[in-house]
C-alpha cells in the first residue's frame, strides 16, 4: 500500500486530545485542502464555521448529546450545507432564481460532505485526531441560532480537530465482498453474518473494555424507531423546501 492508502485505512474517532492547540494556520490550510474536494457543477455549497467561545461549545455538547469532547478538542469546526451564497451569486446576475428543490439539498449536503472528508484526510496526515459529530442535528435549531444560520444554509455535522491523548483500536469495516457489486445489486447475508462475527471479537478485545454485541445489534436503536423526525420540518423552515 502507498502512504495515503494506509493513512485512510488507519482512521479512528478520537475523543480525548492533549492541551496543544491547533494553529490558525494548519486549520486554514486543512480548509484550504477540504476546498480542492470534488464540487457539484463548482457551486462549492458549504461554509464552516470554527467555533472559538467556550460558552458556545459547551452548549453545542450539551446540545449535541453530552458530547463533552466538542468542549475539550483543540478546534471544533462545524460544517454547514449552504445554498444562500450560490443562489444569491446567481441572482446578482439577473438569474431568476428558483430555491428550495430537493436536489439543491442533495447537492449542497454532498458538496458538503466531501469537503469535509478532505478536511480530516488533511488533518490526520498533520497527526491531527477527528471525531465526526452527527449530533449537531439533534437540536439543529438551536445551532443555528446559535451560529447565526441565515435560510438556505444547514448544519450538517461537527468535527472535533486536535492532537490524540488515546490510542483506539481500528474499528472492522465491512468486507469488499458487501460492499463491491458485479453489474447488479446483490444480496450478501452472508458476508454481513461473518463481519459480526468479526465485530464481536472486536469489541470483545478493544482497549477501550469488552463489549457483547454485533454491528447488526449496533444498528437496532437506529432503525426501531424514527430517527431525528424533526429534520423534514426544519429543513423545509430553513427554505429547503424539497420540491
Amino acid at each position: 500500500m502507498n502512504p495515503t492508502i494506509e493513512l485512510l485505512k488507519s482512521h479512528r474517532s478520537i475523543r480525548k486530545f492533549t492541551d496543544q492547540p491547533v494553529s490558525r494556520e494548519l486549520l486554514e490550510t486543512l480548509i484550504e485542502a477540504g476546498q480542492a474536494a470534488a464540487t457539484s457543477s463548482h457551486v462549492q455549497a458549504y461554509s464552516v464555521i470554527h467555533v472559538t467561545k467556550p460558552e458556545n461549545r459547551e452548549a453545542i455538547a450539551e446540545l449535541a448529546g453530552g458530547q463533552g469532547y466538542v468542549a475539550s478538542c483543540g478546534a471544533f469546526l462545524v460544517f454547514c450545507a449552504d445554498m444562500k451564497r450560490p443562489t444569491d451569486a446567481a441572482e446578482r446576475t439577473g438569474a431568476r432564481v428558483v430555491r428550495g428543490m430537493t436536489e439543491q439539498l442533495l447537492v449542497a449536503t454532498v458538496d458538503t460532505a466531501l469537503m469535509a472528508q478532505n478536511v480530516a484526510v488533511a488533518a490526520e496526515s498533520e497527526g491531527l485526531g477527528i471525531c465526526y459529530i452527527g449530533g449537531i442535528r439533534n437540536n439543529p435549531q438551536q445551532i443555528s441560532d446559535l451560529l447565526g444560520l441565515p435560510d438556505h444554509v444547514y448544519p450538517v455535522f461537527g468535527m472535533c480537530l486536535g492532537y490524540p491523548a488515546h490510542d483506539p483500536d481500528v474499528k472492522p469495516r465491512l468486507p469488499v465482498s458487501a460492499i463491491l457489486k458485479e453489474d447488479r445489486y446483490q444480496d450478501d447475508g452472508e458476508a454481513v453474518a461473518a463481519y459480526d462475527d468479526a465485530m464481536h471479537a472486536y469489541y470483545q478485545s478493544r482497549k477501550g473494555g469488552p463489549k457483547d454485541t454485533t454491528w447488526s445489534r449496533n444498528l437496532t436503536p437506529l432503525f426501531d424507531t424514527k430517527l431525528r423526525p424533526h429534520m423534514r420540518d426544519f429543513l423545509v423552515k430553513r427554505g429547503f423546501e424539497m420540491k
